[in-house]
């Protein structure tokens, strides 16, 4: 339609509309609203409803800026997450939303409403546990990473696809604000709790070793387009029930290296867990879950990409020595990724709420130093660990030293 010719951004009024004229979902007389469900800073999302039925869709559209400084933003990443999120739901079937459009021009992806499914993150807060965690992001991960690497898939196609999914913008405000800035300040955007700047002085701007590694990790992150990643696999990403959960939100998505999405998955369990350790730690059910749900997310993740292998790699050369060196280093990356993302949340400027809801000083230091510290173990001593338990054991070393 000649109104949707040109990109403009939508209100809960002309997204109504725009829902009538593009998407065959509401019944004629269907009595259609919308309120807006955003909650980040780089898109406008909408809840599309009829009053009557309670039938509902999503709308998710990007804007040119970034919401909260105005820098500009390209389009593309929304295309970028509609492709993704079928191409995920193909090969893990039910842990995403179900794509009903996508609009170029519009930059409007319409989806799936995933209400039934609950905020991983603030489900965690509140001291919810979740026994099929564990094996549900692990099916999640194995299924859309390994088959997307070029083990799997055609090297011509794997190729097109890494131009595809060239995703510079995102990508470029990971390697600053996960990867450079906790470490090397040179924007001052870090934000460091009053009375622990010399702590963070010596333990990350100073800290030549640290910084060597975390260059590597850095250069692997920018350098090695192993897999199809979704790029912020945060627990803000994951909608959860007693049924299973839904992953949402991968415009930070591009072909990265694995470890960095099973990273950012075990890192945001640590930081439900160290809240609770720090604030709560009578609460000992939640924290013997949260402790489980890690050894189990590291452990059925090699399980399950070792058996993946098998079922998936046919190539020659690829075999049982190559597959043990090679499954070694996604883990390796994997507590690695896990420690720059703890350390980040904590020092950069993007928190988390299991760090920012703690207001008292005293407590507020104690658990930024023990997700730090725990996370500068991860990332000098990721090749060192074999077992989830092992990882568990360092940060509960970490807190008898604290």
């Amino acid at each position: 339609m000649e109104k949707y010719n040109e990109h403009f951004l939508m209100d809960t009024k002309t997204v109504v509309d725009y829902v009538k004229d593009n998407v065959d979902f509401f019944d004629e007389d269907a009595q259609v609203e919308a309120c807006e469900i955003s909650d980040g800073n780089i898109n406008y999302v909408f809840r599309v409803y009829d009053k009557k039925t309670g039938k509902s869709l999503v709308v998710k559209q990007a804007d040119k800026f970034l919401r909260s400084s105005g820098r500009p933003l390209d389009l593309h990443r929304n295309k970028i997450e509609a492709e993704i999120l079928a191409t995920e739901g193909e090969l893990a079937p039910g842990y995403t939303p179900e794509i009903y459009k996508y609009d170029d021009v519009m930059c409007a992806l319409t989806m799936e409403d995933i209400s039934a499914y609950k905020n991983l993150r603030k489900e965690l807060m509140s001291g919810k546990v979740f026994p099929k965690l564990a094996e549900d992001i692990t099916e999640f991960m194995v299924n859309t990473l390994l088959p997307t690497t070029d083990l799997v898939m055609d090297r011509h196609e794997k190729k097109e696809k890494v131009k595809l999914f060239v995703n510079v913008d995102l990508c470029d405000i990971t390697e600053d604000l996960v990867l450079t800035e906790p470490y090397y300040n040179y924007k001052d955007r870090n934000i460091v709790t009053e009375g622990e700047e010399a702590f963070v002085e010596e333990t990350l701007y100073n800290n030549e070793h640290l910084k060597a590694e975390v260059g590597e990790l850095r250069d692997n992150f920018m350098n090695n387009a192993q897999a199809l990643i979704h790029g912020d696999l945060h627990s803000g990403s994951i909608f959860i029930n007693e049924e299973g959960l839904k992953v949402i939100d991968p415009e930070f998505a591009f072909y990265g290296p694995m470890g960095y999405d099973i990273g950012n998955v075990i890192g945001n369990l640590f930081f439900a867990l160290a809240n609770k350790v720090v604030t709560d730690p009578e609460n000992e059910e939640f924290i013997g879950w949260v402790k489980g749900a890690i050894a189990d997310i590291y452990d059925l993740t090699f399980a399950k990409l070792n058996k993946k292998f098998d079922e998936c790699v046919t190539f020659p050369l690829y075999n049982t020595e190559f597959k043990l060196n090679y499954l070694n280093k996604v883990m390796a990356d994997t507590i690695g990724y896990a420690g720059t993302e703890m350390v980040r949340r904590t020092v950069g400027d993007s928190k988390i709420a299991e760090i920012s809801s703690v207001t008292d000083n005293e407590t507020r230091i104690k658990l930024d130093k023990l997700v730090v510290l725990t996370g500068v173990q991860f990332i000098n001593n990721r090749k060192l660990y074999k077992t989830g338990e092992q990882v568990v054991a360092e940060f509960e070393r970490v807190v008898t030293e604290l």
